[in-house]
């Protein structure tokens, strides 16, 4: 006795192969949802409905061990000719080597007795409704670490994301945590239901669209990085002074990292100390998050956004314009090089390095006005290791320079579904550097 696992979609049997369909016509169990088996309502064999893949499996089990204990003097088999195997035949939604029931199946029954009938899964006919090549998406299953899978995804900025949904992970609850974990990286959703039905429908929506409509209890939700992004207007008068949500900026298309959160905004700011008036560098500006928040709290200071990637410079000319901002100044090139031609500085961020951190810093200390200060967001010990070798030389030659070290791991609450569940940011360690009066 054989299993074999036939993968079937919306069109029934209608879109099975000539060779899946022979094998399921052979069954002799045939096992599949409500809806599967309505498709031959003619066979037959006998009929379970798969309600509980662990119950079918343990059927499964006791069909093979019976057939395994049978003899040929039975009179199960003719001794004189080869008799036709019996065979159970599951079927599936798509193909059950794809977010299906096959890795289960292969767990549990002998591999030898397996045979897979793949049909063409959800994602593969998504992605070829909307004639997007798919080589390269990333995809989520609607079981197993769900939000986890879709946070790292998100955060990684991933190109395309094929979330699969269902009666719980709706694209409703999709939108709701997109929304929470407050990314400055803007998708597209587009919703392909019943895919391969006569009722199909695939649809740009929004985001508010998705929370506010229902949709078919099975679907996929393709989400596809905008680039260059389109972002709605900013009511400026609504944004806090301090503490600007991560979801105002633009990022940097594929390179999500370079925002700087929120809280580890806030705290850099509380340690530049900044003052009215002043001139301040933000080394490694990412999406200038860091600039505009401080040109918005001082917009009497000169803010020079440093950034040597193109996709940085020009999510920081984008964003201050959208800020309405005149005192940020976007300067595209590598530090140190880049910064002998600014003007001197009263406060320094250094939020990267390219690799070049004890440079920089020798050039910052050099440039650096006395009552200044040099503030660095790091998150790599051998960084850490740098910059306090970096002082312990500058200090044994000028006795004014000091530091202080704040080591910052924190976490955001994140609604999912029927649960909040903690969404931790990357651990930074905050170094101050101080020069003191001559």
């Amino acid at each position: 006795m054989a299993v074999h696992v036939v993968g079937i979609g919306l069109d029934g049997a209608a879109g099975l192969s000539e060779s899946a369909r022979q094998v399921v016509e052979r069954a002799a169990l045939l096992i599949g949802s409500e809806i599967h088996l309505s498709y031959f309502p003619h066979h037959s064999c006998e009929l379970w409905v798969l309600e509980d893949l662990t119950a079918a499996i343990l059927e499964i089990k006791r069909w093979l061990a019976t057939d395994a204990h049978l003899e040929p003097d039975t009179g199960t088999f003719s001794p004189s000719s080869t008799p036709s195997p019996q065979l159970i035949v599951i079927l599936v939604a798509g193909d059950p080597l794809f977010y299906g029931w096959g890795k289960l199946l292969i767990a549990q029954l002998p591999a030898e007795k397996l045979t897979f009938h793949p049909h063409v899964s959800s994602v593969q006919l998504a992605f070829n409704r909307l004639q997007i090549p798919w080589q390269d998406a990333h995809f989520v299953g609607s079981q197993g670490r769900y939000f986890e899978e879709l946070t790292a995804k998100l955060k990684l900025g991933v190109e395309k994301i094929a979330v699969l949904a269902d009666e719980t992970h709706t694209p409703a609850t999709l939108a709701s945590f997109v929304q929470a974990l407050d990314l400055p990286t803007r998708y597209e959703f587009w919703v392909c239901e019943n895919l391969g039905a006569a009722d199909e429908r695939v649809g740009l929506r929004s985001l508010s669209a998705l929370l506010g409509e229902s949709f078919a209890p099975l679907s996929v939700v393709v989400m596809l990085r905008e680039s260059p992004p389109r972002a709605e207007p900013l009511d400026l008068e609504k944004l806090p002074l301090l503490g600007i949500p991560d979801a105002a900026f633009i990022g940097c298309g594929d390179k999500p990292g370079l925002t700087v959160e929120r809280e580890v905004r806030v705290l850099v700011l509380a340690q530049l100390a900044l003052q009215p008036g002043q001139v301040v560098w933000d080394v490694g500006a990412g999406n200038g998050s860091v600039s505009i928040e401080i040109a918005r709290l001082f917009p009497q200071s000169e803010v020079y956004a440093i950034e040597k990637t193109v996709s940085g410079t020009s999510a920081i000319e984008f964003n201050y314009g959208r800020f309405g901002l005149q005192n940020v100044f976007s300067i595209y090139g590598t530090a140190p090089e880049i910064l002998h031609r600014l003007r001197p500085p009263h406060r320094i961020f250094i939020g990267g390095s390219g690799g070049g951190l004890t440079k920089i810093l020798g050039v910052c200390a050099l440039r650096l006005l006395p009552g200044g200060s040099i503030v660095l967001a790091l998150d790599a010990f051998e960084d850490i290791a740098t910059v306090l070798s970096w002082m312990g030389d500058r200090v044994r030659r000028e006795p004014h320079w000091s530091y202080r070290i704040v080591q910052v791991q924190l976490s955001r609450s994140v609604a999912g579904g029927n649960s909040t569940r903690f969404d931790a940011l990357r651990p930074v360690s905050i170094v101050t550097i101080d020069r003191r009066l001559d």
